[in-house]
């Protein structure tokens, strides 16, 4: 159960990291890169002490490392087919 813990703050904080880009294409995410950027780091720490309770330090960081990348990965895919229809003009639109 602490492992499935571990990976929903993993998954919040690159929600949280994601949101805090500037490539951020989910509208109602951005406006506060700062405060999301330190949120996403507070939870990864958080995720971190998590499965390294769950797995030992080794296996802990490697979890850690592979949730966040696997959630990571998953944010621009999900702000394609879930965001708002002109995310290709985020990027433009903080210039």
């Amino acid at each position: 159960m602490i492992s499935l813990l571990g990976f929903v703050l993993a998954a919040c904080a690159a929600l949280a990291w994601y949101a805090g880009s500037p490539h951020c294409m989910w509208s109602a995410l951005r406006g506060h890169p700062r405060a999301a950027r330190v949120a996403g780091s507070a939870l990864m720490l958080a995720s971190l002490m998590c499965w390294i309770n769950a797995a030992g330090i080794a296996a802990g960081l490697c979890a850690t490392l592979a949730s966040a990348m696997l959630a990571l990965l998953a944010q621009p895919w999900l702000a394609m087919f879930f965001g708002t229809p002109a995310a290709d003009v985020t990027a433009l639109e903080k210039e």
